[in-house]
């Protein structure tokens, strides 16, 4: 745990098969992690680039490329669940993501399927099933937390989203299944900087995840946790663990690549900063506003270019072992 005693804790985003049999251990041992999560695009890094996975995928003739790259996929997630799972067992976070097809998102009932199909295959209960959270997708969680799979729900922006995935959950009457709300933040400013004075720069970010972690909060579910997801720095302006300091909170978790974790544990002041007050939070948006900025559609626009990105790297993965 990362900060103990408000239970914030930090995850990796990263997910590689040799990392997993060594270093990620190390992580977990020294108290440095509590959880990963994977996604297309950190597949489609790890299998087309490292040479763990030559050898398996040479046994792995006479298969559809989706089946090869479940296969693989299936192993490491199943691989990350067993090293966290003394964590979970003792409540401590300890769980892993895999996420569903991309090109699955827009059919509930074939999404569905597929999630059940993964988590039964993978057979770990400290598995989260992910699932983008578009309208479709907050139904797609409701079915899922309905048999008690546990997700995290990805790819969110908007205030309406996280609202959405919310009250999918409470609609689902699910008391054992645990769940994240996966908000992104790093894309923001790397989107609106340009258009903004100082003041407000880089904070657009930090300022929308607190807004989204008070919704989370309000709900008062246990077994939901707000989630602050692209947390990685780009550039020289911010230091590498920036949004990691800026969103501690209680109750709440961060998964940050493996740089930023690591610039974390050797820097980070480990102090609570969230909640954010309302009325700081729209009086600062009511600023970005006056700037010109229309939020609501950059929220849409980078929802549908993380969609994309995910559709894309999937795609790589599959063209490339078919």
């Amino acid at each position: 745990m990362f900060v103990k005693d408000i239970n914030f804790s930090l995850w990796l985003d990263f997910i590689e098969r040799d990392y997993l049999k060594n270093e990620f251990k190390k992580l977990i041992k020294n108290g440095e992690v509590n959880g990963a999560t994977s996604n297309p695009a950190i597949f489609k890094n790890a299998i087309l680039t490292s040479p763990a996975y030559k050898s398996r995928l040479a046994e792995l003739g006479g298969i559809s490329a989706k089946e090869k790259y479940e296969t693989l996929a299936k192993e490491d997630i199943k691989a990350a669940a067993q090293a966290l799972r003394p964590l979970y067992d003792n409540g401590d976070d300890g769980f892993v993501s895999i996420e569903i097809d991309p090109f699955l998102s827009s059919s509930i009932e074939e999404s569905v399927a597929e999630g059940v199909r993964l988590f039964e295959e993978i057979a770990e209960p400290n598995v989260m099933i992910k699932v983008p959270a578009t309208k479709e997708g907050c139904k797609i969680i409701e079915e899922l937390a309905r048999r008690e799979i546990n997700v995290n729900a990805t790819l969110i922006f908007g205030l309406e989203q996280t609202r959405g995935v919310m009250d999918a959950i409470k609609a689902s009457g699910t008391k054992k299944a645990k769940f994240v709300v996966s908000v992104f933040v790093s894309r923001f400013d790397r989107l609106l900087n340009p258009s903004l004075p100082q003041n407000l720069k880089n904070r657009v970010g930090v300022m929308g995840a607190a807004a989204h972690y008070n919704l989370v909060e309000s709900y008062g579910l246990p077994n939901v946790k707000t989630l602050f997801a692209s947390t990685g720095v780009k550039g020289d302006d911010l230091a590498a663990h920036y949004y990691v300091d800026e969103l501690i909170g209680a109750n709440s978790i961060n998964t940050a690549p493996l740089d930023t974790v690591a610039a974390a544990m050797a820097n980070s002041a480990r102090k609570a900063k969230l909640p954010i007050a309302r009325s700081e939070i729209d009086a600062f948006f009511a600023e970005v506003k006056d700037c010109g900025v229309e939020f609501d559609k950059v929220c849409e626009e980078l929802l549908n270019d993380g969609l994309k990105q995910f559709e894309a790297a999937f795609k790589e993965i599959l063209d490339e072992l078919a």
